[in-house]
């Protein structure tokens, strides 16, 4: 038996005079190095989280000079040369019965990510996080079926509906938003089931094929759009931190925590996101909601998170781009 095995192994049977003080320090060593180990990935998907709600922030103070078109145009654009750089996904082989979910799954991711950066024109940082979460809390609440689910889509519902317009006097391009906010979520639900399908065919390759496949799909837009202005230093240097942001940097660290974390523990974290968005906001944006807003994102985040401890634990993990 190891040294510092047979002193666990002495602590455990309370002989503690038999330890040394090298032994005991080495104890201690190992055990706070185990304690790191099992913190460490939560840290790391708590960055993650931070990364991308920044980065759309960062991306938001930009719609004044290219809109958000034009915006989420440079983030797919410069993510995806990244994530091509990075993979490599020439060297894939495509079998003739992944094409179907990897066209499906691009095409979602691109028009998730247009959608959501519609809805950031229009709605504080949070409430669109919240609103688009319903997309992957739906395909939770589907994938379980059982009574419990129940009460996630009650409170889920509930918190839905403190966040709608329905006061007179709020801007018509709040409700815009929310819808907006709807379609990014419900792509969001179609990016994972079809995301776990392609998945299974291609691995990691994966998310730079769909990411290129969304390209093709966001970027002749943008450029219709914003033309020429795509290409100036006041959009393309910071369209760059955008890009790394959101896409590059939280995509490496969530990788890191997913094959040190559960998925069901991933899936709990992750519902943190909309708290996370408005922590962003208000940082970035000086966005300050209102009790009942808060709420609202309290509600939507309690409902994900209790879907998510329920749910199978085959679930896939909600991980936007």
């Amino acid at each position: 038996m190891p040294p510092s095995h047979a002193c666990a192994a002495l602590l455990l049977k309370g002989d503690h005079r038999y330890i040394g003080r090298a032994g005991r320090y080495n104890l201690r060593v190992r055990q706070l190095t185990l304690r790191l180990r099992s913190i460490l990935p939560v840290g790391v998907l708590l960055l993650a989280m931070a990364s991308v709600q920044s980065g759309a922030s960062i991306a938001k103070t930009l719609f004044p000079i290219a809109g958000p078109a034009g915006i989420v145009t440079v983030r797919i654009g410069f993510g995806t040369l990244i994530l091509c750089l990075a993979l490599r996904p020439w060297r894939a082989r495509i079998r003739r019965e992944a094409w179907p979910p990897l066209v499906v799954y691009g095409l979602s991711l691109g028009t998730m990510n247009f959608l959501y950066y519609q809805a950031l024109d229009r709605l504080p940082v949070g409430i669109a996080v919240a609103v688009e979460f319903i997309g992957p809390l739906t395909v939770a609440v589907l994938s379980s079926r059982r009574s419990i689910d129940f009460l996630w889509i009650v409170i889920a519902a509930a918190g839905f509906v403190l966040l709608l317009p329905v006061l007179p006097q709020v801007r018509q391009s709040s409700l815009t938003g929310i819808l907006f906010a709807l379609g990014a979520g419900a792509c969001w639900g179609l990016y994972i089931v079809f995301g776990q399908k392609a998945g299974n065919h291609l691995g990691t390759q994966t998310v730079a094929l769909g990411s290129l496949i969304s390209a093709a799909l966001v970027v002749p837009i943008g450029l219709l759009h914003a033309r020429s202005i795509l290409f100036s230093r006041e959009v393309l240097l910071p369209g760059l931190a955008v890009a790394v942001l959101s896409t590059a940097l939280p995509y490496t660290l969530e990788m890191i925590a997913l094959t040190r974390l559960p998925t069901r523990t991933f899936g709990v974290l992750m519902s943190l996101e909309p708290a996370v968005g408005t922590l962003a906001g208000w940082l970035f944006l000086d966005e300050r909601l209102t009790v009942s807003q808060c709420s609202a994102i309290v509600l939507v985040m309690s409902a994900s998170i209790g879907a998510t401890a329920t749910a199978r634990q085959n679930m896939p993990a909600p991980v936007p781009d």
